[in-house]
């Protein structure tokens, strides 16, 4: 049992007091009940150690430890430091012990309550054995035998009393009282013996007979062994001579002696008890071998025949020659024994005239050490010297300095725990406040996209009113075209409220008019008629990012910042392909080039003065091409964009790292997404290199362009194979599709697809290959095959297909559509049409020369 006295601090108003109190631990609801005695039946209160800390500090005297419950601090005393230690000890076990019950066994489970305590000990002693070893346990203070000592005392009768709780000090005082007078009419003895039965110290040999006969009497009956022994004991103990036990502790008048007395006693009859169950097992083996050996004699003399008796005869010689064996392996064991004994005495020998050696050795260095130690105080004792150098002034002043730093020492502690207070108590202010405001910008984001969604279809609404407009009475018409208008200068009143709420939403709201990399997040329409529409989807986009935000975002971003070097698997694969989060973007495109691409030291900036040196013949097209780069990128709109002159000094160092192809129209919008999202130069650079020469295939940016020519031809294959009601509707309308994908392939989508769509293509596109681009080609048309099937008109087709990829708002459904929905293609099928193609094109290009050779020998002939 945890139980015993301990020391409570009780503060009343500004008053502050010690009052003993019992202390008894409920294991059930792990509570630690306490009492002002051991003989209280109601408790005064109790202390939840289920979800309770426990404290102990130097500073605030020796046995003084703490208890902090959510709800209020407990401070404890105990009589000495080893008793606190062994209270803190067992706190920790059993709070320990029963956190683990309650996860483990359900509420009144009999698994925990009637496991031993020492098999719980253990166990927890195993666990704590890298930290402070277990206390032994203080018995004068601790367990059932401090209940029978008095009551620690206090100063003043009145000051350990309980004012909180008068009921129960009455209740407690009324029962000790009846309790009291009633053990005093039971022979005059004033304890109760019912848990700690013990026997007199002298019983004389009349009494032990009537044990021993009542013993027996029982034995035959079948009296239980419980009830046996709670007879012996109260046999005993009536026929003691302790019912005179009163008389003799009345003779003592000091209290203090009569309880010295009482616990002599226990203790005397504690040992009588040990002895008589040692006497009472060995009559019980007695009895039990004479019990044997009278059947066996019975046997022997009830056998009818000499035969059997002689079986009997033979059984016991069998059993003796048994005996004599085991007798004989147990003297050869004994003989083995001892030479074991033998062996080991001799080690012992050893180590103890290795032990002497030892400590000769070690006494022959104390006597060098002396030697020197006074050799060293001869040479520095000067007492003339010291006198003169330290007077009585300066040991004032340094003692003055040491007793204020011994101050400021302590009021530094003071202010420190204040401050761990303090940073604990803001800690928690601060994370239930962060909760709050996530909980808040997450139900915001929420409202927002609700918001766009219900702004999309108003104005889809005024849209389709707005084709309807000759239909309309003139009032109406113009009723509409005000309130297109309206709609569209919303982005004005939006951005000035948007400016003071960006910092907090930013994180889940993406709403501003550029995205991370500058982009344009509402497309940019020429056409006057085509501004709504742009309006509507840049809702759509905006309602889809803050709808993902929870959902799919935060999940992937999750396993990306699990992901720590990178190495090529599937796993990282589909990571890719589901798209790469902002902040990881640019560490794994310098990754996938630098696995490519072995960068030459010094090379860039080699290439960069020769650029200097010597213009190129593509310098004047470069610069032609520079204020038509990404003109929805605020990076590039302008002529004094901080990226145009990265931008010119990337594509001239690649003209003269690539002589062949020198510069071709489109290298200056991939170079750009590179540096969007590289931001250095020389890695741009690189990444420029790798698209041209290992993802494209060669002469893929050539004079001739001849490979991007084949690409179209093996897309309109795959196009008739994935979605032949679609090519079918082409044909019958005379579309020519690579007149809109022949840019998409030469600049991977750049200018095609919105910024996030866009940067998921090139994360798959970087890793795997040109293969990327022919499915998402198949998966932008797969996407809108319902809306270009239903127009059937050539004119609309051309129209619809300059802008429907702008048109693509969910990027997820997009990258669905790309990977699992078409029937994949491999690789090696890719090549092969590739090569068939540019074999028939090559055939038509020769023919094509011969026409015109032809044609120019005949204008040569005929003359002028």
């Amino acid at each position: 049992k945890l139980c015993g006295y301990l020391n409570k601090l009780g503060i009343k108003g500004p008053i502050k007091t010690w009052k003993s109190r019992w202390f008894f631990y409920d294991e059930n609801k792990c509570h630690l009940l306490y009492y002002r005695t051991a003989q209280d039946i109601n408790p005064l209160g109790s202390i939840d150690l289920s979800s309770a800390s426990f404290d102990c500090k130097a500073e605030n005297g020796e046995g003084v430890f703490e208890i902090r419950t959510p709800s209020r601090v407990f401070t404890l005393k105990a009589i000495s430091k080893q008793a606190m230690m062994y209270w803190l000890q067992q706190l920790q076990m059993r709070r320990w012990e029963f956190c683990n019950a309650q996860s483990r066994f359900p509420v009144g489970s009999s698994q925990l309550v009637n496991e031993p305590l020492t098999g719980r000990t253990s166990r927890y002693v195993v666990d704590n054995e890298d930290f402070l070893p277990p206390v032994k346990t203080p018995t004068e203070a601790v367990g059932l035998k401090a209940a029978s000592l008095p009551a620690p005392q206090t100063s003043t009768a009145l000051q350990n009393i309980s004012l909180k709780h008068p009921w129960t000090e009455i209740q407690n005082t009324v029962y000790n009282i009846c309790g009291s007078k009633q053990l005093w009419g039971n022979n005059g003895n004033v304890f109760s013996f019912s848990e700690f039965q013990q026997h007199p110290e002298n019983p004389d040999e009349e009494q032990e007979a009537e044990v021993e006969a009542g013993c027996a009497g029982a034995f035959k009956e079948g009296i239980p062994e419980d009830g046996r022994m709670n007879w012996v004991r109260k046999a005993r103990w009536m026929n003691s001579g302790l019912p005179g036990l009163p008389e003799e502790v009345s003779r003592e008048r000091n209290p203090m002696d009569k309880v010295s007395v009482l616990q002599q006693q226990i203790l005397t009859l504690t040992e009588e008890v040990k002895s008589q169950k040692e006497l009472v097992k060995l009559l019980h083996k007695a009895l039990e071998a004479a019990q044997q050996e009278k059947r066996v004699s019975s046997m022997y003399l009830t056998a009818a025949e000499d035969k059997d008796r002689l079986e009997l005869v033979r059984h016991k010689v069998r059993q003796i020659a048994d005996l004599t064996s085991r007798l004989e392996a147990l003297e050869q064991e004994k003989n083995e024994l001892e030479q074991i004994l033998t062996l080991r005495d001799s080690h012992i020998q050893e180590l103890k005239e290795h032990v002497q050696l030892l400590m000769e050795k070690n006494h022959a260095k104390q006597e060098v050490i002396m030697t020197l130690t006074e050799q060293m105080a001869r040479e520095l004792s000067d007492p003339l010297k010291e006198a003169n150098t330290i007077t009585a002034e300066t040991l004032y002043k340094q003692q003055e300095e040491i007793e204020h730093l011994k101050d400021d020492i302590d009021a530094y502690k003071t202010q420190n725990q204040f401050l761990n207070s303090e940073i604990h108590q803001v800690t928690r202010l601060w994370t239930s406040v962060a909760e709050n405001e996530k909980a808040l910008l997450m139900k915001c984001a929420c409202l927002q996209a609700r918001n766009c969604q219900m702004e999309s279809k108003y104005l889809t609404v005024l849209r389709k009113l707005q084709e309807a407009v000759p239909g309309l009475p003139s009032s109406h018409a113009e009723l509409v075209r005000n309130l297109i208008q309206e709609a569209l200068q919303w982005d004005v009143k939006e951005e000035a409220e948007e400016a003071l709420s960006f910092e907090l939403t930013s994180a889940l709201c993406p709403s501003s008019e550029y995205d991370e990399y500058g982009f344009m997040t509402v497309p940019d329409y020429e056409v006057e008629d085509w501004k709504l529409l742009a309006k509507i989807q840049a809702l759509e986009i905006k309602s889809n990012n803050l709808r993902s935000q929870e959902v799919v975002e935060k999940p992937l971003r999750d396993r990306w910042n699990s992901v720590g070097e990178l190495s090529p698997s599937a796993e990282l694969k589909s990571l890719i392909r589901s798209g790469i989060p902002v902040e990881h973007r640019q560490r794994v495109w310098r990754w996938i080039v630098s696995r490519h691409c072995s960068r030459l030291p010094d090379h860039y900036q080699r290439l960069l003065r020769q650029s200097k040196s010597t213009e190129h013949p593509a310098c004047r097209q470069i610069e032609l091409d520079l204020p038509r780069t990404l003109t929805n990128n605020k990076h590039f709109s302008s002529p004094t964009s901080q990226l145009i002159p990265k931008l010119r000094r990337v594509l001239l160092a690649f003209s003269w790292h690539n002589p062949a192809i020198g510069y071709c129209q489109g290298l200056n919008r991939l170079a750009a997404v590179a540096l969007l999202v590289l931001e250095d130069e020389e890695s741009a650079f690189w990444c420029l290199v790798h698209i041209v020469e290992n993802l494209m295939p060669a002469d893929y940016y050539s004079d001739t362009l001849i490979t991007s020519q084949v690409d179209q031809r093996v897309f309109k294959d795959f196009l008739s194979e994935k979605l032949p009601r679609l090519m079918a509707h082409f044909e019958q309308y005379r579309i020519d599709v690579s007149l809109i994908t022949f840019n998409w392939f030469l600049v991977a989508f750049v200018d095609s697809l919105v910024s996030d769509i866009l940067l998921r293509v090139w994360d798959a596109f970087l890793y795997e290959g040109t293969k990327v681009i022919f499915r998402y080609a198949l998966a932008i048309f797969k996407y809108n095959e319902e809306e270009i099937l239903r127009i059937h008109d050539s004119v609309e087709i051309y129209q619809y297909l300059r802008f429907f990829t702008r048109m693509i708002m969910d990027g997820r459904k997009l990258m669905n559509i790309a990977f699992n929905d078409l029937n994949p293609f491999p690789m090696k099928v890719l090549r092969n049409r590739r090569s068939m193609h540019r074999e028939e094109l090559e055939a038509e290009l020769c023919e094509l020369e011969q026409i015109k050779a032809a044609y120019v020998k005949e204008r040569a002939e005929q003359g002028p």
